[in-house]
This record gives structure tokens, C-alpha cells and sequence, in this order.
């Protein structure tokens, strides 16, 4: 006999009957209805691909041989690379990679209180990141309110390629931004060719939903795909709002946004890295919330990465966040559950750890805290393992004559990789004589403060030299005569 192979345990919400009617009904959407483009020279390029455009309502409409063409010519994944270019993770197939989310505008500080985010803020954040061994991306998570907001782009970005040696998710809200973030990735990288050849950054691109594509997002499709930078859609259909009010209404909206996304990607360059995304949820018709941890988001987050899937392309979504305000038992458990959905369903990137309040606001405790349930979903889908021919037969013996497994030779070599050892956030220790001792949020302030003071990641001088130079001319055109000065 063999050994059996592991089992890759996953979810699944959709039938394959279910999925093929959710994309025969997006294609024709697309090709019917059309979808907005704001931007006249994504028009001009479906019209050169014989789409169909009407400029007085800015429509295309797409067919679906056209974006048929666009789906076989996507890469089906592609590696996605450190700031040192040493080291690559894998977008595509049923590889997981959780990162922080982004554009939050507040930070929830230790004591409880929240205040605007600063620029000093981002900087604990993304060393924070550099030691966090199960959050394998970096993002420019937080907008810093001491930045010119002109210059907002490029400086989260300039900040995150010198204070932690992952890849970064970022994206634009200033068209103006693309050229600046470009030549900071060719510093960094050396060249514009070596940017292309080891991306280090995937560009968001957010369409407005229902069926709009701003000029900035088309934009940030357009010059992405020119520079062989992969972009990921960020489709935000909300039900009953900017989506129909059914969950598989909102399924077809998606769908069709980002399959519009990804065909002008295509038809700029064929081949261009492009990631299936959104952040879809269901509206709370009795405020008006858009609950980003409501188990029915995470439902229709698991049911477009199936769709996705079905598709070939590699899968994002906003999941392991909450919507609560403090780290408490609801930021555990809507959190815990999006996080480990996520891996069930083979997202391959998952952003939004540590991030509370609709995506406002975040927490560094809540960050340490999250890479623990980071590290419990990649041990989940690891799956169980058939390690022996006889699972316990063969084991049994020495055990039965003394009583035990403790030392035996099985357990000391595979109690590690049988079981998580998670960090010092987590209490399973006996319980203390006279008190149950300090709560997880204590112990993750404990664990930022020893974080935070570990060696930091830094790049060589002369390559911060340059890119304090690209960062600092457009931020004195808009008042800001000096760079805010990195936290010690």
C-alpha cells in the first residue's frame, strides 16, 4: 500500500449549474446593457477592438467573444515579489496570502480611543507587518492625515518599500499618482524592465458600481497593464444599493464589473497579470451600514472566488475584518470567521486583518491578534497528513509498555508540524492561582511593544536618497516643505 494524499479541505456555496448561470447572465449584461467608461481613451481601445461604444453616454458594450478572447489571454497566476527581490509568493491556484487592507483614516490607539491616522502610525504599522510570519503581504493600510492628500499615493507607498520587505497592495485615488508610484518601483527594483520581470505591487482598481468605470480606475487599468504591473478589481456592488438586494443579483454585478476590467486589461496588453477582486457586502437597510464582517458578505465573498475560479484567474476579497470599534469578542469572531472562509475558499489575497470599523480604522493589537488566526487557516488547509502506512498500528507497541507517547520518536520529530504553536498572544497555559491573568488585547500590546523593537528593515541610503526626491517635489507643490520624519 501507499500513502494516501492529503485532502485540501475547502468551501464551496455555488453549484456548477449556479456559477454558469451567474456568468451567461454577466456576459450578457455587458453585451446588452453596457457599462459606463469615463475615460475616453478606454473607449478609444474597445472601439480599436470592434466594441461597440457610444461617446455621449460614455457606454461600451462588450461581447462576449471579446471578453471570452480577454479571459483565455489573462495569466492564470504569476509570482508577485519582495522589495529585495529575493523572495516571491505565489497569486493564483489555491496559494493564501492575508495582508492588511487599505485607506484606513483612523487608528484605534491601546487605551481605546481613536484619533485621525498619521504618517507615523503607518511607519509602526509596517515594521509591525515585517514580523508578522503569517501576514506574507504589506499594503499602505493607513492614509496619513498629516500628508497632503495630493501626495497620499506615493508616500504610503514610499514608506512601505523602506520599513518592510514584503510585497505591497496599493492602489490610486489621484490619476497624477501613477507616475511617481511607477518610478519608485523602478528604484527600487533598478530599472523599468526589472519592474515588470519581479513585480513587487498590485494597483486596485475600484469600478463604481452598478456598471461604471471612473477615469481614474480605468486609468489605473490602462497604465498598469502598459508597465506589467498586475491589477487587481475591486468591484463593491451593494445589495440593495449599488447592487440588486438578492445575493445572486449582486453575484451577476460583480461579475460583470470585473470581467470588464479585466477585458480592457487585455485589449491594452494581452497577457497582462490581472486579479478577480471586490469587495461586495450586504447593505443594513436599517442604518445604512455596509457590514463588511456579516456572515452574508462572507457568502457572497466565497461564492464570486468560486466564480472566479470557474473563470482560471487568480482570487481577491476583503475578508478578517470587523465592523466593531473595539478589539472585543465581535472583532474575534467576524474576523476569525473571514479569515479562515477565505482560506477555505483559496482566495489568494485576503486583505483586510486588523482593520475595525467598515474599514476605517486600525489596530496593531488587532493585527498581532489576526496573524494568529492567520497562522490557524494555514494549518487547517494544510489538511491532515498520511505520515505512516500504519497510521497507529506500528506505533502502538513501545507506547502500550510505557504508557505513553510523550517521547516517543514520532512525536519529537512531528509535534511541530501536527500541531500550531501559536505566539504570545494566545493563553494556553494552566490557569493562575488567584487570577486568570492579563486578556488577549494586554498580551498584544506586549507583543507590538517587543515587535516594534526588533532590528527594522531598512534600504540602502542612496536608494532612500532617491526616493526622498521623487516624494518630495510633488508634496512641496501642495505646502509640505519637509517629509514627516520617521518614528524612532
Amino acid at each position: 500500500m501507499s500513502l494516501l494524499p492529503t485532502l485540501r479541505p475547502r468551501v464551496e456555496v455555488l453549484s456548477p449549474q449556479f456559477i454558469d448561470r451567474v456568468i451567461d447572465e454577466a456576459f450578457e449584461v455587458n453585451a446588452t446593457l453596457g457599462l459606463q467608461f469615463e475615460n475616453p481613451r478606454a473607449l478609444s481601445i474597445l472601439a480599436e477592438h470592434g466594441q461597440r461604444v457610444d461617446r455621449a453616454s460614455e457606454r461600451a458594450y462588450l461581447s462576449r467573444a471579446f471578453v471570452e478572447k480577454a479571459i483565455a489571454s489573462a495569466p492564470r497566476s504569476f509570482r508577485l515579489w519582495n522589495v529585495t527581490g529575493d523572495v516571491s509568493i505565489e497569486v493564483g491556484g489555491d496559494h493564501v496570502t492575508y495582508d492588511p487592507g487599505s485607506a484606513a483614516i483612523k487608528m484605534l490607539d491601546p487605551d481605546g480611543s481613536v484619533r485621525p491616522s498619521t504618517s507615523a502610525d503607518y511607519v509602526r504599522l509596517s515594521r509591525l507587518v515585517q514580523h508578522l510570519p503569517h501576514i506574507r503581504a504589506h499594503s499602505t493600510a493607513v492614509v496619513p492625515s498629516d500628508v497632503p492628500i495630493e501626495v497620499s499615493d506615493l508616500y504610503r507607498l514610499y514608506v512601505a518599500v523602506q520599513t518592510c520587505d514584503k510585497p505591497v497592495i496599493t492602489g490610486l485615488f489621484q490619476p497624477e499618482s501613477f507616475a511617481a508610484m511607477l518610478r519608485i518601483l523602478q528604484v527600487v527594483r533598478g530599472s523599468a524592465q526589472a519592474v515588470e520581470a519581479k513585480p513587487l505591487a498590485i494597483l486596485d482598481a475600484c469600478p463604481s458600481s452598478p456598471l461604471r468605470w471612473s477615469e481614474l480606475t480605468s486609468e489605473s487599468i490602462i497604465q498598469a497593464a502598459r508597465h506589467g504591473i498586475p491589477s487587481e478589481i475591486i468591484s463593491v456592488p451593494l445589495t440593495g444599493a449599488t447592487g440588486p438586494v438578492t445575493l445572486s443579483g449582486t453575484l451577476v454585478v460583480h461579475t460583470a464589473e470585473n470581467l470588464a476590467g479585466i477585458a480592457l486589461a487585455q485589449a491594452v496588453r494581452p497577457g497582462a497579470p490581472v486579479v478577480y477582486g471586490g469587495a461586495p457586502c450586504l447593505m443594513d437597510m436599517r442604518g445604512g451600514q455596509t457590514p463588511f464582517g456579516s456572515i452574508e458578505t462572507y457568502l457572497i465573498d466565497t461564492a464570486y472566488a468560486q466564480i472566479g475560479k470557474r473563470l482560471g484567474f487568480p482570487i481577491h476579497s476583503y475578508m478578517g475584518l470587523s465592523d466593531s470599534k473595539l478589539v472585543d469578542a465581535q472583532a474575534g469572531y467576524e474576523s476569525g470567521m473571514g479569515v479562515l472562509l477565505a482560506a477555505l475558499a483559496g482566495v489568494n489575497i485576503v486583505s483586510g486583518v486588523g482593520i475595525l470599523d467598515f474599514i476605517t480604522c486600525q489596530s496593531l493589537e488587532k493585527l498581532v491578534i489576526d496573524n494568529e488566526l492567520c497562522g490557524m487557516a494555514y494549518r487547517f488547509i494544510e489538511g491532515i497528513r498520511h505520515r505512516h502506512e500504519k497510521m497507529a498500528l506500528d506505533l502502538l507497541p513501545e507506547a502500550i509498555e510505557k504508557g505513553h507517547f510523550l517521547g516517543h520518536p514520532t512525536t519529537l520529530q512531528l509535534f511541530r508540524e501536527e500541531g500550531t504553536l501559536p505566539g504570545k498572544v494566545v493563553d494556553r497555559a494552566s490557569a493562575r492561582p488567584g487570577g486568570h491573568g492579563p486578556s488577549d488585547y494586554q498580551r498584544a500590546q506586549e507583543v507590538v511593544r517587543a515587535l516594534l523593537g526588533k532590528e527594522r528593515f531598512r534600504l540602502a541610503d542612496d536608494t532612500v536618497r532617491e526616493l526622498d526626491r521623487i516624494v518630495l517635489e510633488p508634496a512641496r507643490e501642495h505646502g509640505m516643505q519637509a517629509l514627516p520624519v520617521f518614528p524612532d
